[in-house]
C-alpha cells in the first residue's frame, strides 16, 4: 500500500530521517516507537507530504506520492492525520468540525455530510456532543471528534501522532479504545505512541526508530520479548545505562561518582540505592581491579538500571590474561559487595576478563 524508498529529511543542522525504506502493507497496525528526536512525527508528515522528503521517494498506491506532478490534496483525503493538539475548529460545533471537509473537498451536501457525521459520532460514542463547541469538552473527548472528522474523509489510512500525549489515564483510555476498534475493522494505521501495552496489544507490526532510521521493524513479541538488537533491547526494557572507561591511574574517581549521581537522580533511585552503588563501584574499581592492571589496560564500566525488573546491574570488565578476580579480591571488599548486592559473578570470556554485580533497587 505504502513504500518508502531511501527517505531522508533534512532540517536546518538536524537530520532526523537518514535513511529509510520500508512497506506498509494494506491493513497493518503499525505502532512507532522510540525515544523523543528520532524522526517518529517527522516520519509520519513524510507520509503524507506534510513535510516532504529532503531526497527518497515515497509510493501510495503505486503513485509517486513524491513527484510534483502529484495532486496533495486528493493523496491527504486518503491518508488522513490525527495530531496530538486536535486541530479542530473553535469557532465550529462538534458536528460543522466533522461536516467542513466532506463538503469543501469531496462535495458531498451538507444533508449527507451531517448523517455521515451523526454516524461517526456514535461511533466514538459522542452524538450528544453534536452542537456542543471544541472548548466545552474535555480533551479526550476533543481527540475521538478529531478521529471522526479523519474518518469522515473515509481514509485508506490513518496516522496518529501521539494521540494521546496531553491527555490523562482515563482519557486516553477513551481514545485508545476507539483506535482498538478501528484496528479490529481492518483501517490500516501508523501509530506514534508511548504507550507500550497499548502498542504491544493493538499492532500487528512495531517500528523502533533510532539513529535516523527504523533501527528493528518485528511482531510486538519480537520487539517486546526477544529484541535482537541492542539499542531496541535498552529502550523496550525500559534501562537506563551509564557507561565509563577507566584508562589511566590517574582517573578521577570522584567525577565519576559525581556523574552516577546525576544519573541517580534522573532515573530517580533512592538514596539507599545510590550508596550502594558507589560502594560497589569503589570496591570493584578501586580496590580490586585497578590496582592489579598495568597503566596501558583500560577498565569499561556499564550500569544498567532496569524499572521492571527492579535491579541494577554494574559490570566491569577488561582485557588481558585470565585473572580469576573473585580469586583475587580481597576478603573485606567481597565481603562489602556480597553485603550489597544480589550476586556477584565473574567470567572470562574472548580474552576479557567480566565481573558483574546486581544491586535490588530498594
Amino acid at each position: 500500500m505504502i513504500t518508502l524508498e531511501h527517505i531522508r529529511k533534512d532540517f536546518s543542522g538536524v537530520t532526523p530521517i537518514k535513511d529509510i525504506s520500508v512497506t506498509i502493507n494494506k491493513g497493518d497496525v503499525i505502532s512507532v516507537i522510540g525515544s523523543s528526536g528520532t524522526g517518529k512525527s517527522t516520519l509520519l508528515r513524510c507520509i503524507n507530504m506534510l513535510e516532504p522528503p529532503t531526497s527518497g521517494k515515497i509510493y501510495f498506491e503505486g503513485k509517486d506520492i513524491t513527484s510534483k506532478e502529484t495532486k496533495l490534496n486528493e493523496i491527504r483525503q486518503k491518508i488522513g492525520m490525527v495530531f496530538q493538539s486536535f486541530n479542530l475548529f473553535n469557532n465550529m460545533t462538534v458536528i460543522e468540525n466533522i461536516m467542513y471537509a466532506p463538503t469543501k473537498l469531496k462535495g458531498i451536501s451538507r444533508q449527507e455530510a451531517y448523517n455521515r457525521a451523526m454516524k461517526l459520532l456514535e461511533r466514538v460514542n459522542l452524538s450528544d456532543k453534536a452542537l456542543c463547541f471544541p472548548n466545552e469538552l474535555s480533551g479526550g473527548q476533543k481527540q475521538r471528534i478529531a478521529i471522526a472528522r479523519t474518518l469522515a474523509m473515509d481514509p485508506d489510512v490513518i496516522l496518529f501522532d501521539e494521540p494521546t500525549s496531553a491527555l490523562d489515564p482515563a482519557m486516553s483510555r477513551e481514545v485508545l479504545t476507539v483506535i482498538r476498534k478501528l484496528a479490529e475493522q481492518g483501517m490500516t494505521m501508523l501509530i506514534v505512541t508511548h504507550e507500550m501495552k497499548f502498542a504491544r496489544d493493538v499492532s500487528n507490526r512495531v517500528f523502533y526508530m533510532d539513529q535516523g532510521t527504523i533501527y528493528e521493524d518485528g511482531k510486538p513479541e519480537e520487539i517486546f520479548d526477544h529484541p535482537t538488537r541492542e539499542l531496541t533491547r535498552r529502550f523496550i526494557k525500559r534501562l537506563s545505562v551509564i557507561e565509563k572507561t577507566i584508562d589511566r591511574r590517574s582517573f578521577d574517581y570522584y567525577g565519576f561518582l559525581t556523574e552516577i549521581e546525576t544519573f541517580a537522580q534522573k532515573i530517580m533511585i533512592s538514596s539507599k540505592t545510590k550508596n550502594r552503588i558507589y560502594a560497589v563501584i569503589e570496591e570493584i574499581g578501586v580496590q580490586t581491579i585497578h590496582p592489579i592492571l598495568d597503566i596501558n589496560i583500560p577498565i569499561d564500566f556499564l550500569m544498567e538500571y532496569s524499572e521492571s525488573e527492579g535491579i541494577c546491574v554494574i559490570k566491569a570488565e577488561f582485557a588481558s590474561e585470565e585473572r580469576h578476580l573473585l580469586d583475587e579480591m580481597d576478603d573485606i571488599s567481597k565481603k562489602i559487595v556480597m553485603n550489597l548486592a544480589k550476586s556477584l559473578t565473574y567470567d572470562y570470556e574472548d580474552g576479557k576478563n567480566k565481573l558483574q554485580a546486581v544491586i535490588e533497587v530498594v
